[in-house]
Parts: C-alpha cells; structure tokens; sequence
C-alpha cells in the first residue's frame, strides 16, 4: 500500500453472492454509508464496468467544505461478480477528481472476507493541495464494513 491508498478488512457471516448483491445495488451504497453523506440514490443494479448510478449527496456531514447538497454519478471501473467491485466519481468538480472506491470479496470458511479500499493515487494534479485527502478517513470504511455486516448477516 501506499501513502495514497489503504484498505480495512473485516469477516462478514454471508456469502460472497449475499455481499456483492448489497455492493452493486445503489440502494446499498447509501444504506451502508458510515459518512453520512449518502442521502439516497437513482439508478439500476450495476452488473458491468461503465454501468452509472447518482448518488445524492450531503458535504454537511463531513463540515470539510461548503458544498451542502450535490449529486454524484457513481462510474463502476471494475466489475467481477461475487469477487470485486471499484468505483469512481463524477459530480460538481470537474475535471474529475479520479479517487477510487471498491471492495474485494475472498470466500473463508465462516462467509466472506470483505476488503474495502480507498486509492487517491490517480487524482488530478490540480486538486493537491487543495482538497484534503484522503476525504473518508480510515475509520469510516471500517464502520461502514461494520453496517455492511449488519445488512447481510442472518441472526437467529
């Protein structure tokens, strides 16, 4: 790993097939956001790269920069079924910014092994210095895993 990219791990009690169907569902995005930033989202299920979603998004919750509320198109750049997902943005700044979210998927005898990850290596030289980054902090992709385990885990 770099300096411009981390990644959480967490063991989830469901398959690979239970997680990714959260992960490719604009519906989950949003319903597992730690940030809350992630106010609601328009778009079909994702099921290949190109695929796009909006996101409708809140800044207020961060209190890092006056943006309030904006949308976002959610960009898939990779796409393997019940194995890895990654995304990009593009929304109010423009040229894209080129951050990159995704998870990777790792079947283990007790569900699935969920890897979320976070990369800015690839961002804009223009936005250096000027856009603090990383803009989700190590813990909030640990806690959103956290309420990704509560959504896909069967209790009881």
């Amino acid at each position: 790993m770099t300096n411009e990219r981390f990644e959480v791990g967490r063991q989830v009690a469901a398959t690979p097939a239970e997680v990714f169907a959260v992960l490719t569902d604009p519906q989950g995005h949003v319903a597992i956001d730690s940030s809350g930033m992630l106010q609601w989202a328009q778009g079909e299920q994702v099921t290949q790269v190109g695929d796009t979603f909006v996101v409708h998004m809140d800044r207020e919750s961060l209190g890092d920069l006056p943006m309030g509320r904006y949308d976002v198109t959610v960009i898939i750049t990779r796409f393997e079924p019940d194995a890895a997902i990654e995304w990009t943005i593009s929304g109010t700044v423009q040229p894209p910014i080129r951050h990159l979210y995704g998870y990777t998927l790792q079947p283990a005898p007790e569900g699935t092994l969920v890897t979320s990850y976070y990369d800015w290596s690839q961002i804009e030289s223009r936005y250096r210095g000027v856009v603090n980054f990383p803009v989700i902090p190590e813990a909030g992709l640990k806690a959103t895993l956290g309420i990704l385990a509560r959504t896909v885990e069967k209790h009881g």
